[in-house]
C-alpha cells in the first residue's frame, strides 16, 4: 500500500510574515530559555534552586495576567492599527529584555528584567495573535496555524543545541545578545507588511485635470 503526501506551502503574505516573525522571536529566545536556570545559578550572585523558581513563577504569572486585559483592549478597539503598534512595541520590548540579561549581576536586577520580558510577551500574544487569526487562509486556518507551530518548534530544537554549543565556548552573553538581534528581526519582518495590516487611506484629489475622473488609490 502506497501512502502519498503532497502538502500545499502556500500561505497568503501576512501569514508568510507573521510565520517568519515568530521563527525569528521563537529562535531568538530558544537560544536562552534551555539554558536560563543554569545561567542563573552560576552567574547570579547569591541566587539558589529557589531563585530559579520564583523567577520562573514571577514570568508566567506577570504574562499571563497582561494579556487579558492587553486582548480585551485590542479586540474592542477597531481596525488592526492597535494590534500592529502594540505588536511593534512587544518585540522590541523582548529585544530589550535579551541585551539587557547580559548586564544582570543580582537576584533583584534579574527579577526586574524578567518583569520586562513577561510584559513583552504578553503584549505579544494577544496582539501577534489578533492579527494573524484573522488573515488566516479560507479553508487553511489548522494548515496556517499548524505551520507556524512546526516552524517555530524545529527552529527552538536546533536554537537549544546551537545555544548549549555557543555558551561552552564562547559564554552565556552571546546567546542573550542573539536573542536580542532576533526579536529585533522580528519586529522588521513585522514592518515589511505594514501596508497590507495598515491600508492606506483614499486620498481626495482636489484638481481634475483634461475632464478625466480623479484617480483613487487602492
Amino acid at each position: 500500500m502506497k501512502i502519498k503526501i503532497d502538502i500545499e506551502l502556500k500561505v497568503n503574505n501576512v501569514v508568510k510574515y507573521f510565520v517568519l516573525s515568530d521563527l525569528a522571536l521563537m529562535s531568538g529566545w530558544g537560544f536562552i530559555s534551555p539554558l536560563f536556570s543554569v545561567f542563573i545559578i552560576e552567574k547570579i550572585a547569591g541566587a539558589t534552586i529557589a531563585t530559579v523558581g520564583v523567577a520562573t513563577a514571577l514570568y508566567w504569572v506577570v504574562r499571563s495576567v497582561v494579556q487579558l486585559p492587553i486582548a480585551d483592549y485590542l479586540d474592542k478597539t477597531e481596525g488592526e492599527r492597535d494590534d500592529f503598534y502594540a505588536l511593534i512595541f512587544a518585540l522590541i520590548l523582548a529585544g530589550i529584555s535579551a541585551f539587557s540579561y547580559t548586564l544582570v549581576k543580582s537576584v533583584s536586577g534579574l527579577y526586574f528584567v524578567q518583569f520586562v520580558q513577561a510584559l513583552a510577551f504578553g503584549i505579544y500574544v494577544p496582539a501577534w495573535s489578533g492579527i494573524f487569526s484573522r488573515h488566516l487562509d479560507e479553508k487553511r486556518k489548522s494548515f496556517d496555524f499548524s505551520l507556524d507551530s512546526t516552524a517555530i518548534g524545529v527552529a527552538s530544537g536546533i536554537s537549544g543545541l546551537i545555544g548549549g554549543l555557543l555558551v561552552n565556548y564562547f559564554g552565556f552573553n552571546v546567546v542573550f545578545v542573539l536573542g536580542g538581534i532576533l526579536s529585533f528581526t522580528a519586529a522588521l519582518l513585522i514592518n515589511l507588511v505594514p501596508k497590507i495590516i495598515l491600508p492606506e487611506t483614499v486620498s481626495k484629489v482636489s484638481e481634475i485635470h483634461d475632464h478625466k475622473p480623479p484617480l483613487v488609490e487602492q
